[in-house]
């Protein structure tokens, strides 16, 4: 699956991503550290990239502008790492990568809620 990671995902995610042979591009790597949200979200809806961040603003933004661009948002803290990244994994073996870039998925230890975008 393509991902592009938002600034504020941890490094140990991109890692974990990269490790179970994802295409990972944080958004620094392509110059966007500093875009603002909507300008992240069409650029992830440009290059087929599924979003990830930690930041629940992208939630009124996927559902209210209808921004076309699936995305996953962790709610991680450094102390519940390992758990949302079991959970993460469930949730890349669960779904299909076309699914995931039609969706809003909340992920945390030991569960995730799918949204399904219309």
């Amino acid at each position: 699956m393509k991902f592009l990671l938002d600034h504020d995902v941890y490094a140990i995610t991109a890692r974990f991503l990269g490790d179970l042979g994802h295409d990972v591009v944080p958004v620094a790597k392509i110059g966007l550290a500093e875009a603002d949200d909507a300008t992240l979200l069409a650029t992830a809806h440009a290059q087929s990239r599924i979003f990830v961040t930690r930041d629940r603003d992208f939630g009124g933004l996927v559902f209210v502008q209808d921004s076309g661009a699936g995305v996953i948002y962790l709610r991680v803290l450094p102390t519940t790492i390992n758990g949302v990244h079991q959970e993460f994994a469930r949730v890349l073996q669960s779904h299909t990568e076309s699914e995931l870039m039609h969706a809003f998925v909340v992920v945390e230890p030991g569960k995730h809620r799918f949204r399904k975008l219309v």
